[in-house]
């Protein structure tokens, strides 16, 4: 193992606290979307593809999130900004007054999580992902478009929860508790250091790639099927679990698989 403090300095942790009473953001069909639009419930649209992609086409009314505006510039790349500095971000894109919020982006989960993790972060729960399955966007007829919306301003009301994002001493306790899971979501080259941006990986975690909780599609599989691979890896409700990888956006995936579709409770 090359230098574990830098490791444990450039690796951002998230902190997914069970326990707090949260509402449950929801992953959403396209099915359900259209169902939504029909009904003409109020919602803001952001979509956190890159921005090439959302140039290209996006769903009616989307408007574009650059998930990298919301961090710190720095050396250490994924620090959120400051709560008062973000609530401006998403005021200014039209969240605010607890109109629900629905996130979308390239398809791989890991934006509109990111995203979604960083609004409950900011205690806003209105939240819901739309996965981008072209094809099922193709057989609801989602409208398409390039046109580019101009949002309408909210007021974003901070309810900050401190207590989802980890500190190192956090981390630290894992060598502690053998109920405490540290879960490493980077791919098994970076875990093992075999990548550029990788020297290895914090002392006692395990590796879990965000991508094998997908599907090929990039959707979330199912409940049976990310149940068969907790067993595999041992991973049980009872136990708490502490998601992180080099920048935070991958941890949002199986943050939301195990607590929103496995139901785990003691998800960090």
């Amino acid at each position: 193992m090359k230098n574990i403090k830098l490791i444990l300095s450039s690796l951002v942790v998230l902190f997914f606290l069970g326990s707090v009473a949260m509402a449950q953001p929801e992953v959403i069909t396209a099915e359900m979307f259209k169902s939504m639009v029909e009904e003409d419930v109020e919602m803001v649209l952001l979509d956190a593809n890159k921005k090439k992609g959302y140039k290209a086409a996006h769903l009616e009314n989307a408007i574009f999130i650059n998930h990298n505006d919301l961090y710190k510039e720095g050396e250490i790349k994924g620090l959120i900004k400051s709560p008062e500095e973000l609530a401006t971000i998403f005021g200014e894109l039209g969240v605010g007054d607890d109109v629900m919020v629905v996130v979308t982006d390239d398809g791989s989960q890991k934006y509109s999580s990111r995203v979604s993790w960083i609004l409950s972060y900011l205690g806003y729960d209105n939240v819901k992902i739309l996965h981008k399955d072209k094809k099922q966007w193709r057989d609801s007829r989602l409208s398409l478009t390039s046109k580019v919306v101009n949002p309408t301003p909210r007021n974003f009301m901070v309810k900050l929860r401190p207590e989802i994002m980890a500190t190192m001493e956090d981390v630290a306790l894992v060598s502690e508790n053998p109920n405490l899971v540290l879960v490493d979501a980077r791919t098994p080259e970076e875990f093992e250091g075999n990548h550029k941006n990788s020297d290895g990986h914090i002392p006692g975690a395990i590796n879990m790639n965000y991508e094998d909780l997908l599907t090929d599609t990039g959707a979330f599989k199912s409940k049976d099927d990310l149940m068969a691979m907790m067993e595999e890896k041992g991973f049980t409700p009872e136990k708490e679990y502490i998601f992180y990888c080099r920048t935070s956006v991958r941890a949002g995936v199986p943050y939301y698989a195990f607590k929103y579709i496995l139901g785990y409770n003691n998800v960090k």
